[in-house]
């Protein structure tokens, strides 16, 4: 993330997505495949590390393999082998869904997942352990656990959409956007820009 001043002198917070160059390497249809879309790819990869069904792929569509693929909902009218840019897309004052991974913490417990209080607060925990979950079900009945009981476990790593992210700014040169906020996921990591 990183921040830009706005007309009236505010420091907003944003987050610069590189949103481009996006080739089209393949389109559906509704008589063959039942509903339009558009695939396209993002980021070339070497002939080296592509397997002969991806190669297969891109070279019915006549573009260089790609690393990232992604499939989207259009209305206008796309080329096979057509380069998108994000000057072609976005511009500024739109809202745009962002999705992504969001960052792995790996395995972790109550209060660090769920924000318990342990022993210096009464509400969860343990009177003799300071991070213990504290009760987590009943004896004779229900005999069991409930699902959504909050517990340890793994945390992050979950597919997020963020909604409703103004674009600040589009450097087309680079193929840049600016959205207002941050987005899933750690720096350099993937994410899917929805209009």
């Amino acid at each position: 993330m990183t921040s830009v001043f706005g007309a009236d002198g505010k420091n907003i917070p944003c987050t610069v997505i590189e949103a481009g160059p996006c080739v089209v390497t393949q389109l559906k249809t509704v008589e063959k495949d039942g509903y339009k879309a558009a695939q396209v790819g993002f980021m070339h990869k070497s002939e080296k590390h592509t397997n002969k069904a991806e190669a297969g792929h891109f070279k019915a569509a006549g573009v260089e393999p790609m690393r990232h693929l992604a499939e989207f909902e259009f209305d206008g009218e796309l080329t096979l082998g057509q380069t998108i840019t994000a000057a072609d897309l976005f511009e500024e004052g739109m809202y745009v869904d962002v999705i992504g991974t969001s960052k792995g913490h790996g395995f972790q417990g109550v209060v660090k997942r769920h924000g318990f209080g342990g022993v210096g607060q009464s509400t969860h925990g343990q009177d003799d352990r300071l991070r213990a979950p504290g009760s987590v079900g009943a004896c004779a009945y229900p005999s069991r656990i409930f699902p959504g009981t909050r517990m340890a476990g793994q945390m992050g790593g979950d597919r997020v959409t963020v909604q409703n992210l103004v674009v600040l700014k589009v450097i087309p040169e680079y193929n840049l956007i600016m959205v207002k906020g941050s987005v899933p996921g750690a720096k350099n990591s993937i994410v899917v820009i929805n209009k």
